[in-house]
């Protein structure tokens, strides 16, 4: 049976290219910006730095206009997962939709967490994360902001709704196995695989979810609602009737809030990323900071030091020692003193300086790397087999841990509004190509009313569950896998070109943008 690409009753999906989007489009661009570099110029200044050099501020601009490039893109990639159920029921015109959607993208990533930030950056190298700045650090940003926007752009244009969190995600491991393989260290050691296999848990199961709850939700709408219209095809223009209607606005508005604080934030984490290794000075370390914060970090370490006192004892490098545990993960008598002795000097470097905002330029690098050691070292041992800790002892770790984090993970506001702007403009371009195949190339019938109103609720509910938690799930794949189960349990079938071509972009994008990245990284690398 020959497949069938729907065409008739197709909604309006013209762009809005009228002479005053594109003003808006490129003015907001421009002030995009002009806004970060004041943003970065200010923080810079209230450092007392002085810049001997430009060169480091041209590299960093080009850093971030790539990484705002990779939510630009990510943005009218991903449109289509709030949009397009609302377009193909009327429920919204195709213009003040991708607009809607772009206001509550913009507002998702203003009002997100930083979990997931942090999260995605957790799965890059050790040894690169604590050198972001040198020319290897510069290579595994541009190499996996590159093969993102690469894979992301490419399906994009065939219109497959790939996945933006698997393709960096891909990227990301893509860099730490190059760079572990050019280490001569083999190409597993350069990965955090336990970090890794909790985000791939998240990206493999999220569509499942999306898929299996739809339908059931969709099953249980037919018993509970009767009206015969809910099921069947949408007459040309007219709107669904206006509870449903309210219905598919709202989760239309769910999907773009929750996508905008979910898939903002990996742009957020990226950059930090940047700006942490061009002007350590004014981003590796929290200097807003508040008083009553480094008064918890002293007290908690304290409570480290007294929890931890009978695993003390002498070691010449801590950072190095902690490091190798990292990049490893192999224990040794060293690794516990280690630990006791990097949070000591710690605590004598902030008592020193009473704020953070007093460590001086020439020692703000060291007390960075030495809190993400001391982090990621507590996060690693809690889960190893052979933790030398016992209860109390980890409790202590932990409320220390929660300390070392305000002082390193932290977002400043810029850097949320550029990265909403950048996502929130995205969303306005690109969509048409997503939307046409979420809304007519999955199933083989018309988009209904109830199809699009609960597989769009689903993938609200479960993008906003895994922003809670911490994780990067795929808004693409979890609302494609919920159109698909609505249109299995109504019976409609489905076209097995579009879902052939959904599985294998979800099959080939992890090894494809691991490939691309790592190549690219190589190269840089070879080139530096």
């Amino acid at each position: 049976m020959a497949e069938i690409h729907i065409a008739v009753g197709r909604p309006d999906l013209r762009r809005p290219t009228g002479v005053a989007a594109r003003v808006l489009i490129g003015g907001g661009v421009i002030a995009t910006l002009l806004y970060v570099a004041y943003s970065i110029h200010r923080d810079v200044l209230a450092t007392g730095a002085q810049p001997t050099a430009w060169a480091p501020f041209a590299l960093l601009f080009v850093a971030l206009v790539i990484a705002l490039g990779f939510e630009f893109v990510n943005g009218f990639h991903d449109t289509a997962n709030a949009v397009a159920t609302v377009i193909y029921t009327n429920a919204m015109p195709a213009g003040p939709a991708v607009v809607w959607s772009g206001v509550f993208n913009f507002l998702g990533v203003l009002f997100s967490s930083g979990a997931v930030a942090f999260g995605v950056i957790s799965l890059l190298p050790v040894e690169l994360m604590l050198k972001v700045g040198s020319s290897a650090g510069f290579a595994m940003v541009f190499a996996l902001l590159i093969a993102a926007i690469a894979w992301n752009l490419g399906t994009w244009w065939l219109g497959i709704p790939a996945s933006s969190s698997h393709t960096l995600i891909g990227s990301i491991i893509g860099v730490g196995v190059a760079n572990s393989l050019l280490s001569g260290n083999g190409g597993a050691a350069g990965v955090d695989w336990d970090q890794a296999k909790n985000v791939g848990k998240a990206l493999l199961f999220s569509p499942l979810i999306g898929f299996v709850v739809s339908a059931l939700l969709f099953l249980a709408l037919k018993v509970l609602a009767r009206n015969e219209a809910l099921y069947e095809k949408p007459k040309d223009g007219t709107p669904p009737p206006p509870w449903i209607r309210a219905l598919l606005i709202f989760t239309c508005t769910g999907v773009s809030f929750a996508h905008g604080s979910n898939d903002g934030q990996k742009g957020m984490g990226l950059v930090m990323l940047i700006l942490i290794g061009t002007v350590p000075t004014a981003y590796a370390l929290n200097r807003a900071m508040p008083a009553e914060n480094i008064a918890a970090f002293v007290a908690a370490s304290e409570s480290v030091a007294a929890a931890l006192g009978d695993q003390a004892g002498p070691v010449a490098d801590p950072q190095g020692e902690l490091t190798r545990f990292l990049e490893t993960r192999s224990l040794s008598p060293d690794t516990a003193p280690a630990l006791v002795a990097l949070a000591e000097d710690l605590k004598g470097e902030v008592v020193r300086y009473e704020t953070l905002a007093g460590v001086p330029a020439a020692s703000v690098g060291n007390v960075r790397n030495g809190m993400y050691l001391a982090s990621e070292t507590i996060r690693r041992i809690g889960k190893h087999p052979e933790n030398p800790f016992d209860a109390d002892q980890m409790q202590a770790l932990a409320a220390y841990k929660t300390t070392l984090d305000q002082a390193t993970k932290f977002i400043p506001t810029w850097v949320k509004v550029a990265v909403a702007i950048a996502l929130g403009l995205g969303t306005m371009i690109g969509w048409r190509r997503i939307v046409i195949t979420v809304g007519e190339r999955i199933g083989k019938t018309h988009l209904t009313y109830a199809q699009g109103a609960t597989a769009e609720l689903v993938a609200m509910g479960t993008i906003a569950g895994a922003d809670v938690i911490g994780l990067p799930v795929s808004t693409t794949q979890v609302l494609s896998s919920g159109v698909a189960g609505t249109m299995a349990a109504q019976g409609s079938g489905l076209q097995m070109g579009t879902v052939r071509a959904l599985l294998l972009a979800w099959a080939l994008t992890l090894p494809a943008a691991m490939l691309l990245s790592g190549s690219l990284f190589w190269l840089f690398r070879a080139l530096s």
